[in-house]
């Protein structure tokens, strides 16, 4: 791929860090990058995915944009109340960087589509807001063998995590079903700050770019939890474990299964401390 003009001086600041360079530049425009969830965690991933040069961004989500989304949201504006958020979401990538090619899903990922998606994407990027779908994503992301970077937000706490399948810790390895209802909060019952969900989904974003270059050190085998009201992070070492059901030594899934939906919606943040039920990883 030969830069024009243009792109030259659009991508000058990647092409300058030594770690990227015009061959890592052009990794990043041939990559191939998967959002499911055009909400809080998706809205920056695409945006700053989008303004990198990644050559082509799949999004999937079946919703539509609401008032209460503006929030955090930012892909989504006021005139985009009632439209489709794939919809919204590809209207904007396209204005920002004409580049990226989009491939929209108005759907919902489910075991009888997610493997023929994932299976086109060199990277899946987990930016749902329930537990259903964050397992479902977490076992295609395994049996396609796509490295998957899940993110999560809640009040003023958000977490994320990168897993490289059969190499890292998968999200079973560390919450082996979905918790209790009631255990999490919903949205509408706990809130969330917007500015917060910028920051977990730019954080997601610059793993998905090192992914895509080779470079750095991946969030793998370890979760970062921020605090937004302390501004502290904390880091919990994980590990595989060989009676995850999904990766273990002695698998009991050996198909994709859409968990049982709660009764509620449940937001981004599934913490160690929701699954243990007692505050501490």
């Amino acid at each position: 791929m030969a830069f024009t003009e243009e792109q030259l001086v659009r991508y000058s600041r990647h092409i300058i860090l030594s770690e990227v360079g015009g061959k890592g530049q052009k990794k990043i425009g041939d990559a191939k990058v998967l959002i499911v969830g055009a909400g809080g965690l998706g809205a920056p991933l695409a945006l700053y995915l989008a303004a990198a040069g990644v050559g082509t961004l799949g999004i999937a989500d079946a919703d539509v944009v609401d008032l209460t989304n503006l929030q955090r949201q930012i892909i989504h504006h006021t005139a985009d109340v009632g439209q489709s958020k794939v919809k919204s979401a590809t209207d904007k990538v396209g204005a920002l960087n004409p580049d990226v090619k989009v491939i929209p899903y108005q759907k919902y990922i489910n075991p009888g589509n997610a493997l023929q998606i994932f299976g086109e994407y060199d990277v899946i990027v987990d930016g749902t807001d329930n537990f259903p779908a964050k397992f479902l994503i977490n076992d295609a992301a395994f049996f396609a063998n796509k490295p998957l970077v899940h993110g999560g937000i809640l009040r003023f706490e958000g977490q994320l995590f990168t897993i490289v399948p059969k190499e890292s810790a998968c999200y079973r390895c560390v919450f082996p079903a979905p918790p209790p209802l009631g255990v999490v909060p919903s949205c509408q019952e706990a809130g969330v700050l917007g500015a917060l969900a910028g920051f977990i989904g730019t954080l997601q974003g610059t793993e998905v770019l090192k992914l895509i270059l080779g470079i750095g050190s991946l969030l793998t085998n370890r979760i970062l939890n921020y605090s937004a009201l302390t501004t502290r992070f904390r880091e919990i070492k994980i590990q595989r474990n060989p009676d995850c059901p999904l990766c273990g030594t002695k698998p009991s899934i050996e198909k994709l299964e859409m968990q049982e939906q709660p009764e509620q919606p449940v937001c981004h943040l599934d913490t160690v401390a929701a699954a243990k039920g007692d505050g501490t990883p």
